[in-house]
């Protein structure tokens, strides 16, 4: 007997991020776990709809985008679990495995003030005080204590990193409307 996923298919939200990838099935009921690419994964916890888009490596049990219904989402150990409609046991979870999870960003929890999601903060011009430009958010890294923006600028014609920490004492202003990140840092540090 064939194993199917009985997802509806679905069109990806112009908002969508990916923000994590199903690890595996997590035991008989149809759970699974989640890898999230974030250290707070509170997107996971606050959309109900899912989009799955196919495993870029691995085998394929679906093609295209699919809608998944979560009824619930939570923490466990170093990942996530979660439970969906339409997924009703281990067999049909297994079906799930590798493939990339995307939320609308609208649905996003609201985040308090001077706290930034990831992804807003990419592709933002970071200048000093002084109005230099120091380059252009490409990444951010997550050093345990602290989070690093990772710059990408050039000089002389190649190609050249920045790292700058994202704490107060060096993040003077992030205005969000005009994509501009003020820092108190200097091009020869």
């Amino acid at each position: 007997m064939a194993i199917t996923l009985g997802l509806d298919a679905a069109e990806l939200p112009a908002d969508a991020i990916e923000v994590g990838r199903i690890a595996d099935a997590w035991g008989i009921k149809g759970w699974f776990k989640v890898l999230p690419y974030s250290a707070s994964p509170e997107a996971l916890f606050s959309s109900k709809r899912w989009f799955l888009q196919p495993a870029e490596k691995g085998a394929k049990t679906f093609t295209g985008t699919v809608l998944l219904k979560i009824i619930e989402a939570k923490d466990h150990s170093d990942t996530v679990v979660a439970h969906a409609q339409d997924v009703p046991d281990r067999n049909v979870a297994e079906l799930l495995k590798g493939a990339r999870i995307f939320v609308a960003r609208s649905s996003f929890p609201t985040p308090e003030a001077d706290e930034y999601y990831w992804v807003d903060l990419i592709g933002l011009d970071v200048v000093n005080r002084e109005g230099l430009a120091l380059g252009r958010v490409h990444e951010l890294l997550h050093t345990g204590p602290q989070t690093v923006l990772v710059l990408a600028y050039e000089e002389d014609g190649k190609a050249k990193e920045r790292m700058i920490p994202f704490v107060n004492a060096y993040i003077d202003q992030v205005d969000l409307p005009a994509r501009r990140i003020t820092a108190d840092w200097q091009a020869d540090y």
